[in-house]
Parts: C-alpha cells; structure tokens; sequence
C-alpha cells in the first residue's frame, strides 16, 4: 500500500449528504430496464453477489434479478446482514463459493458491493480455481480503511479494529486476485475515497468509472451494464472494457 493511499481522507461532507441519490438512482435503474435488455446475454453460469457493510441480500435483490434475467445462475449469499468479517463468515463464505461450484460444474464469477467486493477478491485468491471473474462496486482495497467514512460504523458493527481486515484474511488486499478483476468506482462517491477502489492494470484486470453514489452503485444503471458486460464475456477470453463510441459518454476514462 502507497503512502499517498495511507494517507487519503475520505469523501467531504457534501458527497457524503449527496448519497441520498442512491434513491433517484433506483429509479433511474427502473425506467433503463427497457435499455439495459440490450446488454449481452449470460452463458448461465453461477454469479454470487455479496452486499456491503450493513446491508443485507434485500439491497442487491435488483442487480440480482437483473443479471437472472440476462442468464445467470445468481445467487446472494444468505448469510443475513453484513456486520463485518466476524467468527465463522470466512469459512461460511467459501462454502457458499463451494457449493455454487459444485451444484453447476463450473467456475463462480463473484460480485461485491463495497466491503462485499474486499470478501470476494479475497475468497478468489484462496479458492482461484473455483473463480471465473471478480467485479468490484465502490470496494476500497487499495488504502486505509480510514479513507472511507464508514471505518467507525465496521468497527462498531464487527467489535473489531478495520485495520485487522488484511490479517484475518491473510493476504494484502491491494493485491490483485489471480483471475479477471474488474473495479467499477465513482469519483463522486460520498462514502470511499475513490482512489482506494482502483484496481491495478494489467493483462487481466481493470477500472471501469461510473458517476454514481455509493449506496446507489449496485442499482446505478451504468454500473449494471458495465457488470452484465463484463460477465458476458467468454471464460478464458477476457478483454478490457470498451469504451469507445457511445460508451465513451457514459463511462469516463478512468486514467485522466
């Protein structure tokens, strides 16, 4: 981890009250349904989508429902509210990857919003031949937990320091997981400091920039197609996101 990532503050207060868009947000996901058809179609295979900190599967049920309609095989993790990496929520988590592996025959594409995306990078570093791909939502694995404005409601909620996250899991999670790796983040996040939900680019991983809240990103229309996009591609076969034609007005480049 850099010392300009250590470092960062989190979001200013008058993103923080912008969050409140997450609503308009949903709406706006409602009305591009007719839109967000044109979206490639899934091969099938099994997506497990995992929710931030505090929520529950209730909050990820559009995406859900969206991406089964496209053909995928989704499902949320049913582990109830999210309160943090508490006793048991590892090993809980990589049965959960198991049995989806096991019940289709093939590999498991996971997709996390916020502290679901720190679990699902690191449940594909342990498990990586149980893992198609990775996508991210507004994850912040590349800094301080303190870039964010919700360290003191994870330690609240977990009874643990944020900081403990890279331990438990045993492995840093700035640290790229050995399968495609998408971060989708917004630089208007009211919540993370948009720097720490970057990912590195390489020859298997990358950045997809939306304008969206934080609480909204998991419903955000663009970031549901950038998500159904990036799914659809063949396993095996990944390639970065193309942002070129009317693309290019909806997705910002994410290197300016």
């Amino acid at each position: 981890m850099s010392a300009a990532a250590q470092t960062l503050r989190p979001p200013s207060r008058t993103l923080m009250l912008l969050e409140g868009r997450a609503i308009q947000e949903l709406g706006a996901f409602v009305g591009a349904l007719p839109l967000l058809t044109l979206a490639s179609r899934g091969d099938g295979h099994p997506v497990l989508v995992l929710p931030g900190l505090l929520a529950s599967d209730v909050s990820t049920r559009p995406l859900r429902a969206f991406l089964r309609n496209r053909g995928y095989a989704v499902s949320g993790w049913r582990l109830g509210r999210n309160l943090g990496l508490r006793p048991g929520l590892q090993q809980a988590m990589t049965d959960l990857l198991a049995e989806a592996n096991d019940t289709y025959g093939r590999k498991v594409s996971l997709v996390g919003w916020s502290l679901g995306g720190l679990y699902a990078r690191q449940l594909a570093k342990m498990s990586p031949e149980r893992v198609r791909s990775v996508i991210t939502l507004g994850s912040p694995f590349a800094g301080s937990p303190k870039s964010t404005n919700a360290w003191r409601v994870y330690e609240m909620a977990s009874g643990r320091r944020a900081e403990e996250e890279d331990e438990r899991f045993g492995s840093s999670l700035a640290v790229p997981p050995p399968v495609p790796t998408t971060a989708i983040f917004s630089r208007t996040d009211g919540i993370c400091a948009w720097q720490v939900c970057m990912e590195k680019v390489s020859a298997q991983s990358e950045s997809i920039e939306v304008e969206s809240s934080h609480c909204g990103m998991g419903h955000h229309p663009a970031a549901v197609y950038a998500v159904a996009d990036r799914l659809s591609q063949p396993e095996g076969h990944w390639k970065p996101f193309d942002r070129s034609g009317w693309r290019a007005v909806l997705y910002p480049d994410p290197a300016r």
